[in-house]
């Protein structure tokens, strides 16, 4: 399978996000800024480029009767490991995601991936298709936090310091001095999605049908 297709299915095609609408629990309740999103996005795109790692490598030596709760074991000591991790370079960042990052254990995108794809082809496709999986899902968290934050607080780019070596608000950028809450809210977030949905799935269709829905 060409490396193109792969980042281009996990980019664009069947992006987990906003295609297959995978893993909208984290996607909705982390996604209130881009710092936020990133930080989260970037833990997701980690635990399924090492779990991905692990299941292709051993594929061939994992039961079929256990490979489940197999592929479970190795998500949770990915999750594990770097929810140990980051609290020492990113104490901050960790404080503000909470519990989201233990929950990517039960974030289905990662189990997805590792049934339908790591478990059946080598090393290098699993790891492109890992890759692609969740710098799609990354993308989408922080497009979504960009809006968000925007439209809730007038600014972007708050907390920056939490991920970056700057002074604290030093990267936040504000082209107003309110906001609307609603869209720091789960509501606002139900509509800022559908909203994203709807322009992704618009984009995509071909240029006929697009031209026919603008008549």
């Amino acid at each position: 399978m060409a490396a193109d297709s792969v980042l281009k299915r996990g980019l664009v095609a069947e992006n987990p996000a906003l295609v297959q609408l995978l893993g909208l629990c984290p996607l909705l309740a982390v996604s209130t800024s881009a710092v936020a999103g990133l930080g989260l996005g970037c833990a997701t795109w980690l635990v399924l480029v090492v779990s991905a790692a692990f299941v292709s490598t051993l594929r061939g030596r994992i039961p079929p009767s256990v490979r489940l709760p197999a592929f479970v074991v190795v998500i949770a000591a990915a999750v594990t490991a770097i929810d140990l991790v980051l609290p020492v370079f990113l104490f901050d960042l960790h404080r503000k995601l909470g519990l989201f990052v233990p929950l990517i254990v039960t974030n289905c995108v990662v189990l997805a991936r590792m049934e339908t794809f790591a478990s059946k082809h080598p090393l290098r496709p699993a790891l492109l298709d890992a890759s692609a999986m969740g710098i799609g899902f990354a993308a989408a968290l922080i497009v979504l936090g960009l809006i968000r934050e925007l439209i809730g607080t007038g600014c972007i780019l708050g907390g920056a310091d939490m991920l970056f070596p700057v002074a604290s608000d030093a990267g936040k950028v504000c082209v107003s001095t309110r906001g609307m809450l609603i869209a720091l809210l789960p509501p606002g977030a139900f509509f800022v999605l559908a909203f994203l949905v709807i322009v992704w799935r618009w984009l995509q269709r071909p240029n006929g049908d697009a031209r026919a829905g603008l008549r």
